[in-house]
């Protein structure tokens, strides 16, 4: 077999490059996507909730990959800790219905499956893809059994943070994200919250009615300390929920936490160099982020619509490197300003200095008052830069 393209990794971002790419290709059987048998077997232990913004959401639609659950957000309280200063984000200062959806990650992935395969995209599952030797303008690949060529190779592949190889930026911000799901006594719809504590940033996102139409539900994303995100994990229900209820305030009403906890360390690695002749890193395998904001699929999406833009009708040029580094050239600026954004944050609001925590309230008031000051932030986690 010979590929015009080959995916390593079956995340989102991958599924999303394909589709694009699949909707132009004279033969999208070429378009070849490695993922693991683990990956293939099932994602019904997956507790992550995604935040998908606007430009994400029209992406996706155009694919007919989109959830159907999916919960609006339409205004964003971003607040500090123990100090004065707050901003509101809101879809009316931007003309669209909605900032974002908040989506299950196994929805997601689900519905990006079923456009796979009626797409005529080529699925293999097994052992992680070997390149046994590269060319320069095509690779020679293995994966259970199956020895193929491939122009383009496509590096997507996720995994946490402690688990994936050193990039060339590399932070551990000693911070453990602690997921589950909040009941809430008096929900707003519609509302999100970022909340920056000392120990890191605490998001509540508006979820999908449970059973029995069960409302007022909350994913919770709690950035803290990994001693402190063990303890919250041992924690029972009810201690829990106090602890939350004593960080987050009284906002929502009363919160209840029955749900069961998961953490992930978090960190941030990238690479600073994306192509290597005909091998490209988009997604996670480019750029593993702090949640803060939401902002890693969003950015790999855009990564992935970037490539497809750029590789579109080209898949059998004899050049695939000068295509794949204008790619690069394309995307370095929403890249860094997003590293750059979501690297910042977690550390300014917990570096624990009275002066640093009175500025960064300083400047949520600003934002707060003037539309000017918040309007190119909340753009850029609208939609993103695009070219």
């Amino acid at each position: 077999m010979e590929a015009a393209l080959t995916l390593f990794g079956a995340g989102p971002v991958s599924l999303t490059l394909a589709l694009l790419l699949a909707r132009h290709a004279p033969d999208p059987a070429r378009i070849v996507i490695c993922q693991s048998a683990q990956a293939a077997s099932g994602l019904d232990d997956d507790p992550r909730a995604i935040a998908l913004n606007h430009g994400s959401e029209m992406l996706l639609r155009q694919l007919h990959a989109w959830p159907e659950r999916g919960t609006p957000i339409q205004h964003v309280h971003v607040s500090q800790q123990g100090r004065l200063g707050r901003a509101l984000i809101s879809h009316q200062d931007f003309s669209v219905p909605q900032l974002g959806t908040v989506v299950a990650y196994t929805d997601l992935v689900q519905a990006l499956r079923q456009a796979i395969e009626h797409s005529g995209i080529t699925v293999l599952s097994g052992s992680p893809p070997e390149v046994l030797a590269n060319h320069g303008t095509h690779s020679l690949l293995k994966q259970d059994g199956h020895t193929f060529t491939s122009r383009f190779c496509v590096h997507a592949e996720g995994g946490t943070y402690d688990k994936q190889a050193v990039q060339d930026w590399r932070r551990d911000y000693q911070q453990h994200a602690v997921l589950t799901l909040v009941q809430a006594s008096r929900p707003k719809p519609g509302w999100a919250y970022e909340r920056f504590t000392r120990e890191g940033p605490l998001a509540l996102l508006p979820y999908h009615d449970g059973p029995q139409g069960q409302r007022g539900r909350y994913s919770l994303v709690w950035c803290c300390t990994p001693e402190r995100a063990a303890a919250l994990t041992a924690l029972p229900p009810s201690a829990f929920a106090d602890a939350l209820q004593h960080v987050f305030g009284d906002r929502l009403g009363q919160l209840s936490t029955p749900n069961p906890r998961q953490t992930f360390p978090l960190g941030l690695n990238a690479r600073r160099q994306l192509v290597w002749q005909n091998h490209v890193y988009i997604g996670n395998a480019a750029q593993t982020l702090h949640p803060v904001a939401g902002q890693g699929l969003n950015l790999g999406l855009r990564d992935a619509a970037q490539l497809a833009q750029s590789l579109r009708g080209r898949l059998d040029t004899a050049a695939p490197e000068t295509l794949l580094s204008d790619y690069a050239r394309k995307r370095r600026t929403d890249r860094l300003l997003t590293l750059g954004v979501t690297d910042f944050l977690p550390r300014a609001f917990a570096t624990r200095l009275p002066v640093v925590e009175h500025a960064a309230g300083l400047a949520l008031l600003g934002m707060d008052l003037s539309r000017r000051l918040r309007g190119p932030l909340a753009q850029h986690l609208l939609s993103g830069l695009r070219e």
